[in-house]
């Protein structure tokens, strides 16, 4: 007994030292054996334990399983409905497109009987000197192969007379270029007339631009029917949103359906609630259609200045991930990089307000990475020290570019804008000549009225003022250090804090701003306010913020907001389907009589008389039609944005001034004419305001006007040219010989050699 007590004495301790000490070995047999039966009770303990976890997560499977299959359909379900959802609206999306480019195609062939007339009366149908599109499209055909064809285009001196240009650079003409390889190529000479085959992608791209617009809308309201009713609007103020009806080959025409399609990229793109593969095939969208709007629009960097200036201000208040800016910017960058080797180191580009604008926003976020932290007042003060530093060093870009690179219609357009907003006053021709121009005028009322009776405009300013207001309730959120909810509820009522609304709000307040001072940005907000419209009627978030700001209580605000949401828009579409619907059906119908026999009779005699090199003067827009009739060469070309071209035009129009026949012949004869056209139009025109008609303008820049008591009068010691010139009598019949005239233009033959008849 002594002894089996000191032995477990001995045990204790020892199993106290291998709790101490569990890597050395015990060799007392009792040890051995006690811990064995440790061990075993040990092991049945567990084995016990085992078996019932086992029970129990056999137990808790068997409850669980109904749940996980409950959750499963559940899922499966949902994608289903999604899919089914998406199916449908991308259905709709390219059904609107296909019947608005069927409706375009009906329209323009009942506007202008198109199929019915012959190739030279179709293209006189091209109105405002925009046929000369069309003239390089027909070369490139013509020629015998496409890589001659651009070659000559390169280096053409037969379109202009005296010089030598680059058309592809001048005239934008990516556009026809590659409609003109895509004809070849497929092979469609076989069974569609090259005419039909251009006016043809023209619509199908204005398809692409409402479906754009569609997808935009849809995807920010979360349903297609705003897409649709979007679409319906859009084709209702069809004069205010596009210029495709009568003059299909215009860069506008070419270019606004890529632009719409980026801002509907870019839309998905500043999305919260995407995928990573939405995201990134937004981005490679985005990155495409921003190339392709710079390569085929001459103007179109000053419309992504304007976009930009919207996400400077969207990434200044930190209301979007600075990961997507800096992706943003990549995709300018990288666009206008290719945009510039792709139009021949075109220097405009380098001094555009956007790269400045990238330039200085990339510096100053460099130099103020702290920007975006603090306290409200802090805060603000680095903000407005942001905007200063941004703006001091892009102006200060643009001004260093201009000197190294001299760009001629930078100062011309400061200039204009100086004269444009009433701080200058000038007598240049140019100048008072552009501000005369319908699309740099200010719009009327007649623009309110229409958007009105087609009920946009109310629901729009509605629209604006929540989005606006939710918008600056989140910018005071963000400055003063609050974060941004990215999982954003039905319930929360806080529409402002979506990034890709706040964009839109900033999108249509500039354009908007800029619309009501140059009517032709109509074409650029209109469509905008159509699809902005329709999502704020459609989105439930829109009418759930309002619910929150009244603390509505009576009935739920949930369930109030999902019904408006449908009810709005549905009625909105019912009353429109049934005032405009029979109108439109009404424009299809009717058979419409365009037709110009006094030009097609002018064209005929230049094409049948005229020699192959002779070299023709008048206005631009009839030159247009000259050269895309006959391709003879011309002293001038309609286009506006080319101060050089608008300095020959200039010497042209002197024509309609009170001049001599020297000095007349004088001009005529620097720029090599052969024979000059004078419109009746033009020479008889009357009109209430008499500041805008070519002649008076001409007279205001030679300085051939009295002004007695607020009244203008023209006086000169020489009679106007275009009505002495009529009377047939020396000096004029010296200098010029009549070839040609019926009622609307007159062509005199430039003499080689003066003779004096008197």
């Amino acid at each position: 007994m002594t002894e089996l007590r000191c032995r477990k004495t001995e045990t204790l301790e020892g199993d106290k030292e291998e709790k101490e000490r569990p890597d050395e070995l015990q060799t007392t047999r009792v040890n051995t054996v006690d811990e064995e039966g440790e061990a075993d009770d040990k092991q049945l303990k567990d084995e016990g334990g085992q078996e019932e976890d086992a029970q129990q997560k056999e137990d808790a499977s068997n409850k669980n399983e109904p749940s996980v299959k409950r959750s499963n359909s559940s899922s499966t379900s949902w994608f289903l409905q999604r899919v089914v959802r998406v199916f449908f609206g991308c259905l709709a999306a390219v059904a609107c497109g296909m019947l608005y480019a069927g409706y375009l195609s009906t329209y323009h062939d009942r506007k202008f009987w198109f199929s019915t007339r012959q190739d030279l009366e179709r293209e006189i149908t091209f109105q405002g000197g925009s046929g000369l599109y069309y003239y390089y499209y027909k070369h490139m055909l013509m020629a015998s192969s496409f890589e001659r064809g651009f070659y000559e285009l390169m280096i053409d001196n037969r379109t202009v007379s005296g010089q030598t240009i680059n058309a592809v650079e001048r005239l934008s003409l990516y556009p026809e270029l590659i409609t003109s390889f895509i004809y070849r190529v497929t092979g469609s000479q076989d069974f569609v007339e090259p005419i039909y085959f251009y006016i043809g992608a023209v619509f199908g791209l204005q398809a692409v631009y409402v479906t754009a617009l569609f997808v935009c809308s849809w995807v920010m309201s979360g349903t297609w029917v705003a897409g649709m009713l979007a679409v319906a609007w859009y084709v209702i103020n069809r004069p205010d949103t596009t210029k495709v009806d009568h003059a299909i080959p215009l860069r506008d025409n070419w270019a606004l359906p890529y632009f719409s399609c980026q801002v509907a990229a870019l839309t998905g793109f500043l999305s919260n609630n995407i995928s990573s593969a939405t995201e990134m095939f937004c981005y490679l969208t985005m990155s495409a259609t921003t190339f392709t709007f710079l390569l085929v629009w001459e103007h179109s960097h000053y419309v992504l200045f304007i976009q930009g200036l919207c996400l400077f201000l969207l990434d200044s208040f930190d209301l979007v991930p600075p990961r997507k800016m800096a992706d943003i910017h990549k995709v300018y960058l990288s666009s206008l990089f290719l945009a510039y080797l792709f139009q021949f180191q075109n220097p405009s580009l380098l001094s555009s307000p956007l790269l400045s604008l990238l330039i200085g926003s990339v510096l100053a976020r460099y130099f103020q990475q702290k920007m975006k932290m603090g306290p409200l007042v802090a805060r603000v003060m680095k903000l407005f020290l942001h905007f200063h530093l941004v703006f001091t060093t892009g102006i200060t870009f643009s001004y260093l570019v201009k000197k190294l690179i001299p760009v001629s219609e930078s100062d011309f357009i400061l200039k204009f804008l100086e004269v444009k907003f009433g701080l200058n006053t000038t007598t240049d021709f140019v100048t008072n000549f552009l501000l005369c121009q319908e699309i740099f005028q200010t719009p009327g009322q007649d623009l309110f009225l229409r958007l009105t009776q087609a009920s946009v405009l109310p629901f729009y300013f509605l629209v604006l003022s929540v989005c606006l207001l939710s918008t600056l309730q989140t910018i005071y959120r963000r400055l003063s250090g609050q974060p941004m909810k990215t999982n954003l509820k039905l319930e929360d009522g806080r529409i402002g804090e979506q990034p890709e609304v706040i964009y839109h709000v900033f999108h249509t307040l500039l354009f908007g701003g800029l619309a009501m001072l140059f009517d032709g940005m109509k074409y650029l907000w209109t469509p905008y306010v159509c699809m902005f419209t329709a999502f704020g009627v459609c989105s439930p978030d829109l009418w759930m913020t309002v619910f929150k700001w009244l603390k509505l209580r009576s009935i739920h605000p949930v369930v109030l907001s999902l019904i408006l949401s449908t009810a709005v828009p549905t009625i909105i579409g019912f009353s429109l389907w049934r005032e405009y619907c029979p109108r439109v059906l009404a424009e299809l119908s009717d058979l419409q009589e365009f037709y110009d026999p006094d030009t097609v009779e002018l064209v005929s005699w230049i094409r049948t008389q005229a020699p192959v090199a002779a070299v023709f003067a008048g206005s631009p827009q009839l030159l247009g039609t000259v050269k895309l009739c006959s391709g003879l060469a011309v002293t001038s070309l309609p286009l506006y944005s080319d101060i050089n071209l608008l300095r020959r035009s200039e010497d042209t129009y002197q024509v309609y001034a009170m001049r001599s026949a020297e000095d007349i012949y004088k001009i005529l004869t620097s720029q090599k004419t052969n024979y000059v056209i004078i419109e009746e139009s033009i020479c008889n025109k009357l009109s209430l305001n008499k500041g805008c008609r070519i002649k008076d303008l001409l007279d205001i820049s030679n300085g051939h006007v009295v002004y007695d008591k607020g009244e203008i009068y023209s006086f000169s010691k020489h009679g106007r040219f275009c009505h002495e010139i009529k009377m047939n009598y020396s000096p004029y019949t010296n200098y010029f010989t009549r070839v040609f005239w019926n009622r609307s233009y007159h062509v005199y033959k430039v003499n080689s050699v003066i003779s004096f008849q008197y």
